[in-house]
């Protein structure tokens, strides 16, 4: 085939992929920050990585460990590509993270999009999964017990909730059998379910005409190739070179061989589950690993059919929009680190209490402790800023987040031995 068969036959691809014409407002870098095609790209590498550590990787209690160990000591670069698959996953799932923060302040989740801020979510939900069940394949002691502590945090969901982490473990413990069913959701059904939903999701945005901007932006519509591709292009390689660099100069984590009888001290969940281990700490298990995700996961699949109005692809929806974010931000920050300073030493309801039942003074007290004053800012920011509905529920969003994103960075950094909190 010649070059100008192979220019036309990328080209003809190209366009199944992108219409012939976008938006030249929809193509502006810092619309979307190409936040949707590097998670396309990062799930690629992860596809391409994944199968070739296949022909190394050993999916057995006896030989997981040991073939991680050859795969780096004796596989010609074999360390690199380990740090390549780690590396692409830990991004993966903060530039998913980052791609919803995107589409919801820009107000793309509305109208003819809300089915596609689902699929969006569906998809976080996905990938998130996938690391889990990646974590635990090398089988050393950082995995095997944060994903013990994970699958433990299911027993305390009510009534189902020992069946349920029975299920996942494939025991009363994690054990070979776990590292089974983690290896099969991992390399079969899980990148199956992506690469279906992904589909979809695609083809909605396309759909829905692209990227949503704002109406009142003049409309001038530009060839995909080459002002889009060539664009897409420059980042894809840009993204490789930086992951290829990153991935010689840092490892991929790897500690001891996997022992169930030696815990290390403090034993904590993956980094992006340590807001859920924190959370534990101030409140009730049931609680927190089933009524506040139910009604969080509720909230944020319901935001697309509140009856409003909405200046669609306008980021914030308004410049009082844009404030509110940031109070709320400033808030949820200060306000969720005095919580967990206050849990931590002073605000003991258990013990202020102690007949009391234990669902009030670990479960509902606590809640209430941090739904009350958060009701009443927001009434505050409704009345110093008149506020509409969709700037409250961008407020709303705004603290919520902010709020696991301090746990998470409290609980990963600032917990020692015994998971005490420490400066």
């Amino acid at each position: 085939m010649t070059n100008k068969g192979t220019n036309k036959a990328i080209t003809k691809l190209l366009l199944h992929l992108h219409p012939p014409k976008v938006n030249a407002q929809a193509i502006k870098y810092t619309r979307t920050f190409g936040l949707g095609g590097i998670a396309a790209l990062l799930f690629v590498l992860l596809f391409i990585s994944g199968l070739l550590l296949r022909f190394v990787y050993v999916p057995s209690e006896k030989g997981a460990y040991d073939s991680i160990i050859y795969l780096q000591n004796e596989v010609l670069f074999g360390q690199l590509l380990r740090n390549m698959h780690y590396w692409c996953g830990m991004l993966l799932v903060v530039v998913s993270f980052l791609h919803v923060i995107r589409v919801f302040y820009s107000q793309s989740i509305y109208f003819e999009r809300r089915k596609n801020w689902l699929y969006g979510l569906l998809i976080m939900f996905l990938v998130i999964m996938s690391n889990f069940t990646g974590y635990l394949l090398p089988w050393d002691q950082l995995a095997f017990w944060a994903v013990t502590i994970m699958t433990n945090m299911l027993s305390y969901i009510p009534v189902i909730g020992d069946g349920l982490a029975a299920l996942v473990r494939g025991g009363a413990e994690v054990n070979e059998g776990t590292l089974l069913r983690f290896y099969h959701f991992h390399t079969g059904l899980l990148p199956i379910l992506m690469v279906f939903v992904m589909s979809i999701h695609f083809w909605l945005v396309r759909r829905a005409k692209g990227v949503a901007v704002p109406e009142s932006t003049k409309k001038e519509m530009v060839n995909t190739n080459p002002e889009l591709v060539y664009k897409e292009v420059v980042v894809a390689l840009s993204l490789i070179l930086l992951l290829i660099v990153f991935s010689m100069v840092v490892d991929a984590p790897l500690l001891a061989k996997a022992n169930p009888l030696e815990s290390p001290n403090p034993s904590k969940a993956p980094w992006y589950f340590m807001g859920f281990q924190e959370l534990l700490l101030h409140m009730h298990p049931g609680f927190g690993i089933f009524i506040v995700p139910v009604l969080v996961t509720a909230f944020l699949i319901y935001i697309p059919y509140f009856k409003t109005e909405v200046n669609v692809g306008v980021w914030f929806n308004s410049d009082t929009g844009k404030k509110i974010t940031l109070w709320s931000s400033v808030y949820s920050f200060l306000f969720t680190l005095f919580l967990i300073i206050g849990t931590e030493y002073f605000l003991k309801f258990q013990q202020w209490m102690p007949d009391a039942p234990v669902l009030l003074t670990t479960g509902l007290f606590p809640l209430l402790l941090y739904i009350l004053p958060s009701y009443g800012f927001i009434a505050l920011i409704k009345k110093r800023f008149n506020a509409g509905k969709i700037e409250l529920i961008m407020a709303l969003v705004t603290i919520l987040l902010t709020a696991y994103l301090v746990m998470t960075i409290v609980g990963s950094l600032f917990r020692g031995e015994g998971m005490h909190l420490f400066a």
